[in-house]
């Protein structure tokens, strides 16, 4: 059987950092292999969402709630329309998630179940040489792990 991983580097929004309300990971509307790898939402419905069962590296089960915000398209005012990943805020906080870490959610073919984790990156601090401070760019957004 097949698994499919996608991984997301964690923004200071989506660990709760920027003092902002997290409305959840943000989840891009144009990477079609993520959406169907999701489970099926449809956009005729006012915020269509589906929940969906994640275990945890411990084996406890969460239940994540992928939401299709689209009041753009059935409300007069409405401006929303953007998929996100929600209900994730204690089980990031609980694997003392950080800006930079990556969010990994993973589906073997058949099972219903997904698997998450938190895949931490280094704390160390950066090594500064003779050119100056090293800088460090992060990889944003989604990527399929192969």
């Amino acid at each position: 059987m097949t698994t499919k991983t996608f991984i997301k580097t964690l923004s200071a929004n989506d660990v709760g950092t920027t003092g902002g309300h997290m409305g959840g990971i943000l989840v891009p509307k144009g990477d079609g292999e993520l959406l169907a790898f999701l489970p099926p939402l449809d956009p005729d419905v006012l915020n269509p969402s589906a929940w969906i069962d994640c275990e945890t590296p411990d084996g406890t089960v969460l239940r994540l709630r992928f939401i299709y915000y689209n009041n753009r398209f059935h409300t007069p005012r409405g401006t929303r329309n953007e998929y996100r990943i929600t209900w994730l805020t204690k089980f990031l906080r609980n694997a003392d998630a950080r800006e930079g870490d990556a969010f990994e959610i993973s589906r073997t073919e058949g099972r219903d179940r997904y698997r998450i984790r938190v895949i931490p990156v280094s704390r160390a601090e950066p090594v500064e040489d003779d050119d100056g401070p090293v800088r460090i760019r992060l990889t944003t957004g989604w990527r399929r792990v192969h």
